[in-house]
């Protein structure tokens, strides 16, 4: 029977068999409710597994080490990243609309409860050069995804739309960052509306191409 202790602290009962690939997306889940929580450094092998509900050993037939589980999490959170930027831009092709899923987007994940953000924009193992490339990875594309769309409907050279687009990525990342950690009275909807209108006043004034 689960006592009220586990139900409070996040930490699950012992659990069963069960099949691989559901184990290893629970083990995913607990690990990062512990690095977001502890941060890499701070957060042990032994309380991620009890939080899954697991002895360590069982731990570590998935992942040798907690860099391999930390890396695991991480990638898992940058591609989601990219998935949302990828399906803003597919989701219309009303440019101004664009823009305002675009920075939804980010907004969507920052102000998610999971706070996986925190994994992606505030690592505390930067230092670590492939947890550094992945972060990167992650802002990078997103960027190379605007250019794409910018270059096809404005006149700009392909350096100049992947400037704008990278500022683009930027602004919706910082700004959704501040909101959230400001505690702010704005909701997520008005915030990011306020935000991709900015933006998109910016971009707007760019000339559209002629072959549009």
């Amino acid at each position: 029977m689960t006592t009220d202790a586990s139900l409070t602290s996040g930490v699950r009962p012992r659990s069963g068999r069960m099949p691989r690939k559901e184990r290893r997306a629970q083990l995913l889940e607990s690990a990062l409710n512990a690095f977001v929580a502890h941060g890499y450094h701070s957060a042990a092998m032994d309380d991620i597994a009890e939080r899954a509900g697991v002895s360590k050993p069982v731990l570590y037939q998935h992942f040798p080490g907690k860099l391999d589980l930390y890396m695991a999490v991480l990638d898992s959170a940058c591609d989601t990243v990219v998935t949302n930027c990828r399906d803003a831009l597919a989701s219309t092709q009303d440019n101004k609309l664009r823009v305002e899923a675009t920075v939804r987007a980010f907004y969507d994940f920052v102000g998610n409860d999971t706070g996986s953000y925190r994994l992606v924009f505030e690592s505390d193992l930067t230092s670590e050069p492939a947890v550094r490339e992945r972060v990167d990875r992650s802002t990078t594309e997103c960027a190379t995804m605007v250019a794409e769309v910018i270059a096809e409907d404005t006149s700009l050279p392909p350096e100049a739309a992947h400037l704008l687009a990278v500022s683009l990525v930027g602004m919706a990342q910082v700004s959704a960052r501040f909101w959230l950690d400001e505690h702010s009275t704005i909701d997520l909807n008005s915030a990011a509306a306020l935000v991709a209108g900015l933006a998109w006043r910016g971009i707007a004034g760019y000339p559209l191409n002629e072959e549009n």
